[in-house]
């Protein structure tokens, strides 16, 4: 999917809303547990009920990793699923991956080519070489970790830089990545991932990445504030993507459970439309 593809997605939603489909079995109604595939009919009743208010779905991988092979099923059928019955959605593998060159080539392979998502997350501590493998796929996406919305993001990511390098003096850790990063890739195919709970930082991310799409985890949950992602960090093509999991997917735990989270997912488009109307 190219940006402008992207843009269009979120000018008809009126919506840059991104449900995670962190979907834990323990978690979901207990009727859903008598069927084949509980964690498939699960997300595909939440997909179901949502697509028209969602411009993109976030399967989060250690979800479906703990359940062994059948997790990778009920994922694969997921992604299958959204590819076939709703292609206008944006899709994101929410995998975290990073190593190197070689390694990342297959883990590229895996989630870009035989899954067919349209981005993944990616670590980028392990520099260049672990990143452009991913970037070698046309109309994909890779997404940077650069600022989080955890508590243990101030650990490292914020801390300033000791450089003997002039033009690293100042810069925070998160900061460096950035600058580095666009030199590996572009506005058309590299995001960042930025924590809602950090939205204040978006000036300084926005004065370095303005163009790029951001990814926006934090809001709901993790209490992050819509108003305040959208006031720092939206540019002239939107260039957001806020992610929602659990406040949305886990709305309700009886048989209605997919129209809660609908419920849910429409107060946050709703609000979405607004901040669109105020900003573009």
């Amino acid at each position: 999917m190219t940006k402008q593809e992207l843009f269009a997605i979120i000018k008809k939603k009126k919506s840059f809303l991104c449900i995670g489909l962190d979907t834990d079995i323990t978690k979901i109604p207990a009727h859903l547990l008598n069927e084949e595939d509980p964690v498939f009919e699960f997300n595909k009743q939440i997909i179901d009920a949502t697509h028209d208010v969602a411009a993109s779905y976030k399967p989060n991988m250690a979800f479906y990793e703990t359940l062994g092979a059948k997790g990778w099923i009920s994922l694969e059928k997921t992604i299958n699923y959204i590819n076939k019955t709703y292609p206008d959605i944006f899709t994101i593998a929410d995998a975290k991956r990073g190593d190197i060159g070689n390694t990342s080539s297959m883990y590229a392979k895996a989630f870009l080519e035989t899954l067919n998502f349209d981005s993944i997350t990616v670590a980028p501590y392990m520099g260049e070489d672990s990143i452009t493998p991913f970037l070698e796929y046309k109309n994909k996406w890779v997404i940077l970790l650069v600022l989080t919305s955890n508590k243990g993001a101030f650990d490292f990511q914020t801390s300033g830089l000791v450089s003997h390098l002039e033009k690293d003096r100042g810069l925070r850790l998160f900061e460096k990545v950035l600058h580095a990063s666009k030199k590996w890739g572009t506005p058309d195919n590299m995001m960042y991932v930025v924590g809602a709970t950090k939205a204040e930082m978006l000036i300084d991310i926005r004065k370095i990445a303005p163009d790029n799409f951001l990814l926006v985890p934090g809001v709901g949950m993790q209490g992050g504030s819509l108003q305040d992602v959208a006031k720092y960090g939206m540019n002239k093509q939107c260039g957001l993507l806020v992610n929602s999991s659990r406040a949305i997917i886990y709305a309700g735990a009886d048989d209605n459970f997919a129209e809660k989270a609908r419920g849910e997912a429409v107060k946050l488009q709703k609000e979405m439309e607004e901040l669109l109307n105020i900003y573009l």
